[in-house]
């Protein structure tokens, strides 16, 4: 088995390559454009979207899920972390405000309810205009009264 082989067998449909605009098909190029439309707000249907661009919706969804530009990648930073609070007034409250202080996104939360004076919260922050992000950010969880633990448990 070669190392190619062994690499597909591996990790199928997961491999990445960066490639100049220039030389890729239309179809993949007018994908992008059309993705990007959307995003802005200029076009308000992926028929739409893909009129304008003179793309077939059925290109368009065949390479939607496999085309972003270089730097949405790089910005986007996302981390889940769990924590335990002290069930007390305002300690969620004050850590949202240390978050978001901290040029943090949080896009999800999940609180459990309090069980013997505490609750267990996870919450998925966008971390891209933050200039150290983990780091900066654990410790500033760490040092916030009220909370007890804090653990990542992810991010991508």
């Amino acid at each position: 088995m070669t190392d190619k082989q062994a690499w597909d067998e591996r990790r199928p449909g997961e491999r990445y390559y960066l490639v100049r605009e220039d030389i890729l098909p239309d179809a993949l190029v007018k994908t992008a454009q059309a993705k990007e439309l959307l995003a802005r707000g200029e076009v308000k249907t992926i028929h739409e979207a893909a009129e304008q661009v003179d793309l077939s919706r059925s290109a368009f969804y065949k390479y939607k899920d496999g085309i972003f530009p270089l730097s949405k990648l790089e910005r986007e930073r996302i981390v889940t972390i769990s924590m335990d609070l002290e069930h007390r007034s305002g300690i969620l409250s004050r850590v949202l405000a240390m978050i978001a202080g901290l040029e943090g996104n949080v896009l999800t939360i999940h609180q459990s309810i309090p069980l013997q004076g505490v609750a267990n919260v996870v919450i998925s922050v966008e971390t891209s205009l933050m200039g150290d992000p983990i780091g900066v950010l654990l410790d500033a969880l760490r040092e916030q009264d009220g909370v007890t633990r804090v653990h990542l448990v992810g991010q991508g």
